[in-house]
């Protein structure tokens, strides 16, 4: 791969949303692409979607937990291999089914997940400041937003 030249030319996308993804194994893929040549990774994650191809309402806490595990993965890799992460919001699982999780209902997700990047992590800070930006009185991030 190294003698390809193709690290050279692009910057390989890890993909995970899981809310428990291991954080050891994914360390390890990034060093292994360090080792072939590439300096650059990204990460994906998803903000809604990618729980379920019949889900209506965003699973908040999946999502937050995901991002939280993405931080602990950044933390735990050279401090100049992260290009940046790449926050999805899956609509559909294919062309074929029908949509899911509307945006609207993803909103509060998108909020709460871009604030626990953007602050390093998750505190009741972070959901009070979420909360007044979306004028909200109280994020649930356990169960489904009534």
């Amino acid at each position: 791969l190294s003698e390809s030249g193709v690290p050279q030319l692009v910057e390989p996308m890890i993909w995970d949303y899981a809310a428990d993804l291991d954080v050891e194994s994914k360390v390890l893929l990034i060093e292994k692409y360090r080792r072939c040549g590439f300096s650059k990774v990204w990460f994906a994650s998803a903000f809604k979607g990618a729980t379920g191809v019949n889900q209506s309402l965003t699973l908040i806490g999946h999502h937050l937990k995901n991002h939280l595990q993405w931080l602990k993965v950044a933390s735990n890799s050279p401090a100049d291999v992260l290009q940046g992460i790449a926050l999805t919001g899956w609509q559909r699982y294919d062309h074929f089914s029908v949509l899911c999780e509307l945006f609207p209902v993803g909103i509060p997700s998108l909020a709460i997940c871009l604030q626990a990047l953007k602050n390093g992590g998750y505190s009741e800070k972070v959901k009070e400041n979420v909360e007044k930006l979306l004028g909200m009185s109280n994020l649930e991030t356990d169960t489904f937003m009534r």
